[in-house]
């Protein structure tokens, strides 16, 4: 926490706001609408998993369609696609930033129209703050008339070009679980280039109630809106965002600084114009043996360190469904540790975990 959030909190009840409606929700979309700039429209919720189901139903997802997902991501990146009854169509990642390949992409898009199924809608993810490709997933997006769902869960902060994350594709989401680069306990927000597309997911997350003085349902709606508590939470932590994107971004600088020499390290670089909020410090060891080594070597020390996520295509859940891939994110899986990441490490922890890894490599 950054010191200004029981200040908000405190308003909340004191004015008896704490329904998911209130001064609290109106200001924290406000805040992020100003942050992320640009001519947007921000509904908070209750997840960033809940954002990316409105998203697609939003975009007329429905039961039988096929929705493309970035395979190597978290598993809620690709579960909204199961709650519609769609089906998940798994693609592959590009070497360069970690996510969605441009060009399996495009191969998939047109697999699935040969097979008679256009997908319906895109799921491409800015993985550990690492913006993908906007530029090619867009041509490709304008190109076959398939919209993309900007999943920006790990990535607020993050730019290219200037341009914040969550306002690249068609739809943008947020999350501010407690593991996120801010944290509203539990959340996240949809972000729209249109106001009736807020007005509409805002609708949808407040159980689709018709307006009409009785309780009268034409579609079927969600509990999905954000309360006007953690929504205080959140105006706190908004004012201390790019303290937290620097203080990540430290992290990374002092990893790279003391592990880079090692010819068994591998960090993922910016490419040109891109900003990452490096929201997890990662790094690619040469093999399945060395990065056990290492995460056990932290593990006996009590420091937790974790894999690379494990593709969805190689997930016991997705495995029956179709997928196109060229073996990049099961090779980042078995190679890739993430390090300690926290914004609140010391340099006493950050030097901690250099020292155990250079004694064991």
């Amino acid at each position: 926490m950054g010191g200004g959030e029981q200040k908000y909190v405190k308003e909340a009840f004191d004015t008896n706001w704490v329904a998911p409606l209130g001064p609290n929700v109106d200001n924290f979309e406000k805040s992020i609408n100003e942050f992320v700039g640009g001519n947007v429209h921000v509904a908070a919720l209750s997840s960033g998993t809940a954002a990316i189901h409105l998203a697609l139903e939003l975009l007329g997802v429905t039961r039988g369609d096929e929705v493309i997902c970035q395979s190597f991501t978290f598993s809620a990146s690709a579960n909204p696609i199961m709650y519609l009854g769609a089906t998940p169509i798994f693609v592959d990642s590009e070497r360069n930033t970690w996510n969605i390949s441009p060009k399996l992409l495009e191969n998939a898009i047109q697999d699935r129209i040969e097979k008679g199924k256009k997908p319906k809608a895109i799921v491409a993810v800015h993985l550990y703050g690492m913006p993908y490709n906007v530029t090619g997933i867009a041509e490709i997006s304008k190109k076959y008339g398939i919209p993309v769902v900007e999943d920006s869960a790990e990535a607020l902060g993050s730019s290219v070009n200037n341009q914040k994350c969550g306002t690249f594709g068609s739809i943008g989401i947020l999350s501010f679980n407690g593991n996120k680069i801010i944290t509203t306990s539990g959340g996240g927000a949809l972000i729209a280039k249109e106001e009736t597309i807020k007005k509409k997911a805002v609708f949808l997350a407040t159980q689709a109630r018709d307006d009409a003085p009785h309780y009268q349902h034409s579609s079927v709606g969600y509990n999905y809106r954000m309360s006007n508590i953690l929504a205080g939470i959140g105006r706190g932590q908004m004012e201390i965002l790019q303290n937290r994107v620097d203080q990540r971004r430290s992290n990374f600088e002092f990893y790279k600084k003391h592990l880079a020499h090692l010819p068994e390290i591998e960090f993922l670089e910016e490419p040109s114009g891109y900003y990452s909020n490096r929201w997890l410090s990662c790094i690619l060891t040469p093999s399945f043996v060395i990065r056990e080594k290492i995460r056990l070597a932290l593990l006996e020390d009590n420091v937790e360190s974790r894999p690379l996520w494990k593709p969805m295509h190689l997930q016991p859940v997705f495995t029956e469904f179709p997928h196109y891939s060229d073996g990049t994110s099961e090779d980042l899986f078995n190679r890739g540790l993430c390090l300690p990441s926290g914004s609140n490490l010391s340099q006493s922890d950050l030097e901690r975990v250099v020292e155990l890894i250079l004694t064991k490599i």
